[in-house]
């Protein structure tokens, strides 16, 4: 059976975007982009890099290594569209899951309009490799019951308000740390897993 990985930068106090939800790394302070932590995700996860931006850095022919599917909630998937990119993962199956968007300008993006938990379940029990879940916080929320390994790309900073990991209501969730990766830059990349 796949599995379900949320894979996503945050703060010490747990925010992975500013209250107006516009894309982190665009904001300056919010989350280092230069640092040892950078060539370890070029190295370890080379598929959660945008298609778009893999031949700059020299990964346009790297294989996936772990994901060969990618979830994303309508907000995070808006914010590409508006930078003018439609499809940021090309080289994954590509979903965006909404239900008030009726189409996506994405040729290959499957817009999935209905229950998130049903298809997430669904897609689990096909072949294939890992389920990537890229965010945003409502869709981590709705699938919350779903995630099976929490990676967090832990930045030392911290924002006070914005857009929590996981959106919804109070059910706490245990998880067992599985692996630390600790880089000078103050990144520490935390992988955890459902016991």
């Amino acid at each position: 059976m796949r599995t379900l990985t949320y894979l996503v930068a945050c703060t010490l106090d747990g925010y992975i975007a500013a209250p107006d939800r516009e894309d982190p790394t665009q904001r300056e302070g919010f989350f280092l982009m230069q640092g040892d932590h950078g060539e370890a995700l070029l190295r370890d996860w080379p598929e959660i890099i945008p298609t778009h931006v893999r031949p700059a850095l020299g990964l346009a022919d790297t294989p996936n290594k772990h994901f060969d599917t990618v979830l994303e909630g309508r907000v995070s998937y808006e914010g590409g569209v508006k930078a003018g990119v439609n499809d940021a993962y090309e080289h994954l199956r590509h979903l965006v899951f909404s239900r008030t968007l009726t189409e996506v300008p994405g040729e290959k993006v499957e817009l999935v309009n209905t229950d998130p938990v049903a298809k997430v379940r669904e897609l689990k029990q096909e072949e294939g490799a890992k389920i990537w879940l890229v965010g945003g916080a409502t869709l981590a929320g709705a699938l919350r019951d779903e995630i099976d390994e929490l990676v967090l790309k832990l930045h030392p900073v911290t924002a006070g308000s914005g857009v929590p990991l996981l959106e919804g209501e109070f059910q706490p969730r245990r998880f067992k740390l599985a692996d630390v990766e600790r880089f000078d830059s103050g990144v520490l990349h935390l992988t955890y897993v459902r016991p």
